[in-house]
C-alpha cells in the first residue's frame, strides 16, 4: 500500500511540472506602447532612463513588458494613425512624449491608460480636466517648470557673454508654456539692462524668415523655447548660430549634443524614469484618473566647451564647476 501511494504521488509530481512550468511560460507580457514625435536614436538617452526605471522596479524586457515604439519623424500629423496602430496591438498602456503625442493619444483611446513622459501644459491644452485630478485615462508628468526658468538662462547666457545687451527669444507662439517663460526673460531682462526681442516660428516654413529678422536685428545671441517645433529643427538652429557666430542658449541638452553652445532645463531622463513608476502603479490596478500630474524637479546645465573655443568665447571656471555636463 505505501509502494502504491509513493508510485501515485510520483505520477501526480511529474505530471504537475510541466502544468506549472507551462503556467509560468503563459504568463502575460504588459505591451507598453510609445508614441513620440521623434525618432527612436533622438529619444534613445530618454527611453534608456524609461527602461532603468522599469528595471528598478523588477520588470524584465521581453519577459515581464514589449516595447512598441512608433514616431512620428518629425510630422506630428502621422500621430493620429499612429496611435491608432498602437490601439489596434491592444497596449495595457500608451506613453507619450510631448503634447501632440498626448492628445493623438487621446482622441484614439478613452479606455487604454495613457501616461505623459512629458507634456508641456497638459490642463491648458486640453489633455486633462485638472493636474490634481486629471480624469479620464490620461496622467504622468508635465514639463512646466518653475517660471524663473527663463530668467536664469539668460543669467547664465549673460555669464558666458558678459557684453551681452541684445538678446532674441525663438519660439512656437503655439507653444502654452512658451510665454510664461518668456514673461520671465523679459523681467530679468529689464533688470539687466538687456533689450529683449522675440521671434515667432509657428512652422518650419517660417524658421528662415526668423533667422534673417534676427540677423537684421544685430543680436549678440538668443535662447530658444523648449518645445516640439524648435526640437524637430535644431540642426537648423545650431546651424544658424555656427554661421551667425551667435552664442545660444537653449532650452534642451540634445541641441547641445548637436553642437549648441549651452543648455539649461529640465532633466527629461529623469521625467522619463519617473513615468516608469506611473506605469507600474497603473499595472497593479491605480486609475488614471485618481493620479495627479508631477512637474520636474531636476534640472541640468550642460555646457559645449569646443564650440565655446570656436566662438571666441572661455567659458569661467566656476561657471563650468556648476555645469551637470561639459563636452570638450
Amino acid at each position: 500500500m505505501n509502494r502504491r501511494r509513493f508510485l501515485v504521488a510520483s505520477l501526480a509530481g511529474a505530471l504537475g511540472r510541466p502544468l506549472a512550468a507551462q503556467a509560468q511560460q503563459a504568463r502575460k507580457a504588459y505591451r507598453v506602447g510609445v508614441l513620440d514625435v521623434v525618432d527612436m536614436a533622438a529619444n534613445s538617452d530618454n527611453l534608456g532612463a524609461f527602461r532603468l526605471g522599469l528595471s528598478d522596479l523588477g520588470y524584465v524586457e521581453g519577459r515581464d513588458v514589449v516595447i512598441e515604439y512608433r514616431s512620428a519623424e518629425g510630422l506630428t500629423e502621422r500621430l493620429p494613425d499612429l496611435a491608432g496602430e498602437l490601439v489596434r496591438l491592444e497596449a495595457d498602456v500608451l506613453v507619450t512624449r510631448g503634447t501632440p503625442a498626448a492628445l493623438a493619444a487621446k482622441h484614439a483611446t478613452r479606455t487604454i491608460p495613457i501616461v505623459m513622459a512629458s507634456s508641456g501644459d497638459p490642463a491648458a491644452e486640453g489633455v486633462v480636466a485638472s493636474l490634481a485630478r486629471p480624469g479620464g485615462n490620461v496622467t504622468g508628468l508635465h514639463l512646466m517648470a518653475p517660471s524663473e526658468l527663463g530668467g536664469r538662462r539668460l543669467q547664465l547666457l549673460k555669464e558666458i557673454v558678459p557684453g551681452l545687451s541684445r538678446v532674441g527669444v525663438l519660439g512656437d507662439p503655439a507653444n502654452h508654456y512658451g510665454p510664461v517663460l518668456i514673461r520671465d526673460t523679459a523681467r530679468v531682462a529689464a533688470a539687466m539692462g538687456i533689450q529683449l526681442q522675440r521671434f515667432d516660428v509657428p512652422s518650419p516654413d517660417d524658421l528662415e524668415r526668423a533667422f534673417e529678422a534676427a540677423a537684421l536685428a544685430r543680436l549678440d545671441g538668443f535662447i530658444t523655447v523648449e518645445d516640439s517645433l524648435m526640437f524637430g529643427q535644431r540642426a537648423r538652429i545650431v546651424d544658424f548660430a555656427a554661421m551667425g557666430r551667435l552664442p545660444a542658449m537653449y532650452g534642451l541638452r540634445e541641441f547641445v549634443d548637436a553642437g549648441g553652445l549651452a543648455s539649461y532645463g529640465t532633466d527629461r531622463r529623469d521625467l522619463f524614469r519617473r513615468a516608469a513608476t506611473y506605469v507600474h502603479r497603473i499595472f497593479r490596478g491605480a486609475s488614471p484618473a485618481d493620479l495627479p500630474i508631477e512637474g520636474p524637479t531636476r534640472f541640468e546645465l550642460v555646457v559645449n566647451r569646443k564650440t565655446a573655443k570656436t566662438l571666441g568665447l572661455t567659458i569661467a571656471p566656476s561657471l563650468l564647476a556648476r555645469a551637470d555636463r561639459v563636452l570638450d
